[in-house]
């Protein structure tokens, strides 16, 4: 395990790690040199957490020029993007819960969409609690835990979240409060209201963030600031100046809306969270101009969100703390707009399984992008490095520090995620998923990404496939540990 010694320098087992990556002398004290002056001044590194709900990695700094996210893109050009990062489960309660508390999920651990850290792992010491604990002033406003009274220790204020009358769908046309009523709250699966931007959620949520700056501007602690934006997660509620930014008939739609050959059938599922909001099937597919409304209204929540993200960032430059504040963002999980006939996440697909990380540090080199595999598990012991933290000894990820001044280090040759039955590996190559009853496996996948990156052939029960299956099979069963790199461990 990587440790910080009190006098801050490393231990022999992260000095022999690193020599063994071939860093030289200078980089085994970026967190040191990176942030050097303001440990000079005693004073650690401010940190920005930036959680947005159900992003995918659609955006312009990921090679998809038709969106518009030109403050994503911003941050990216600024910082590191990791282009291959995973999540631990492909659902919101549990991604969070796995990400902000450093464990990784296991069949009763972190399963779905509704659990709270502190009900599955009693005791956890949270990512801003162990900053808390160090000294930071902690502040969680909106999603950050799936549910905001969750580890309510973790903050050093009483969690923020902006639902005014309960509504957390946040319709504003009086057609679809009334339906929304009628139908228990899930309205339609989409609005474009001609509001100014903090008519809804996310708005109310950046004008918060920047109040609390302008605070924690004025004292002497560190922070650590959340901003947990909740577009675009269904229904895709943006005011009508985002929707206007896309041309209806130009959107990119999915190339693939079909089941994969030869997928099994637990690889899919009826999306049943879309399939909740008023207007949509029960079952069949959707029309074609159903799902084109759909995945306009997906990109205007991102343009959307996007908007707010940037309005965080100009203040953040204004009140002069950018150069010693850590910017982190990511997304809890992948999205499915249609690829694989599915929308909706919940599966165990790379449409679920990836999603996007980025992050800006004062002294590391912007506009880098790594494509080492990483993982959400990886967020908690890279921002304690960053801010020199001793590093608890619960963690089931590896730092990534290294990688932010050498993005093409050797790293993990697999990462791992899970969705109740099915367990996936994300190798350099291939993902490998298989499901398991009564530790029998009933179900498997195998999508080679060289020659099919859109994941449309299942060939894991070719036999010309069989032994990658036995070797990836075994890698699996070996777990996360055997992954790291030579060196690690």
């Amino acid at each position: 395990m990587i440790r910080w010694e009190a006098k801050g320098e490393m231990t022999n087992t992260r000095r022999d790690f690193l020599r063994a990556l071939g860093i030289g002398a200078a980089g085994l004290f970026l967190s040191q040199r990176v942030f050097g002056r303001e440990r000079a001044k005693g004073k650690k590194p401010n940190v920005l957490f930036i959680a947005v709900d159900d992003l995918r990695p659609q955006l312009g700094c990921f090679g998809h020029e038709q969106m518009i996210s030109p403050n994503l893109d911003r941050l990216a050009a600024d910082g590191v993007i990791f282009s291959r990062c995973y999540c631990q489960v492909p659902v919101c309660g549990a991604s969070r819960a796995s990400l902000l508390t450093g464990v990784r999920p296991t069949r009763k651990r972190f399963v779905g969409y509704n659990t709270w850290a502190e009900k599955d792992l009693p005791g956890a010491l949270s990512l801003p609690q162990h900053f808390r604990n160090n000294g930071y002033h902690t502040i969680s406003n909106s999603k950050i835990f799936h549910h905001h009274n969750d580890l309510v220790d973790s903050w050093s204020e009483a969690p923020w979240y902006p639902r005014g009358d309960g509504n957390w769908r946040n319709y504003l046309t009086e057609q679809n409060k009334a339906i929304a009523g009628r139908n228990k709250g899930a309205g339609p699966a989409y609005e474009c209201a001609d509001v100014e931007d903090s008519a809804y959620f996310d708005g109310m949520t950046a004008n918060k963030v920047i109040s609390d700056l302008r605070r924690l501007k004025e004292t002497d602690k560190p922070f650590f600031l959340t901003a947990g934006f909740l577009k675009p997660h269904l229904p895709f509620n943006a005011p009508k100046k985002y929707w206007d930014l896309y041309k209806r008939d130009e959107i990119d739609m999915a190339d693939n809306p079909f089941a994969p050959k030869d997928a099994p059938a637990a690889a899919l599922h009826n999306w049943g969270e879309l399939r909740s909001y008023h207007g949509i099937p029960p079952k069949g597919r959707l029309s074609d101009e159903a799902a084109r409304t759909l995945v306009h209204g997906y990109y205007a929540c991102v343009s959307y969100t996007d908007a707010q993200v940037g309005r965080v960032l100009d203040e953040l430059e204004r009140l002069e703390l950018a150069d010693d504040t850590i910017v982190i963002l990511w997304g809890d999980h992948g999205w499915n707009l249609r690829e694989h006939g599915l929308w909706c996440k919940h599966c165990n697909f790379d449409t679920s399984l990836r999603a996007p990380l980025m992050i800006r540090a004062p002294g590391i080199k912007g506009g880098l992008e790594s494509r080492a595999l990483t993982e959400f598990v990886d967020i908690y012991p890279s921002l304690c490095e960053l801010c020199g933290l001793e590093l608890p000894g619960h963690l089931d990820g590896l730092s990534f520090v290294p990688l932010l001044t050498k993005p093409d280090l050797p790293w993990k040759n697999t990462v791992f995620s899970r969705y109740f039955n099915g367990d996936s590996i994300r190798t350099d190559r291939y993902l490998y998923s298989e499901w398991k009853r009564n530790g029998n496996v009933y179900a498997r996948m195998l999508y080679d990404h060289e020659v099919d990156p859109g994941e449309n052939v299942n060939i894991a029960e070719r036999p010309e496939a069989a032994a990658i299956v036995k070797e990836l099979k075994e890698r699996m069963g070996k777990g996360w540990k055997a992954a790291l790199p030579k060196g690690r461990l």
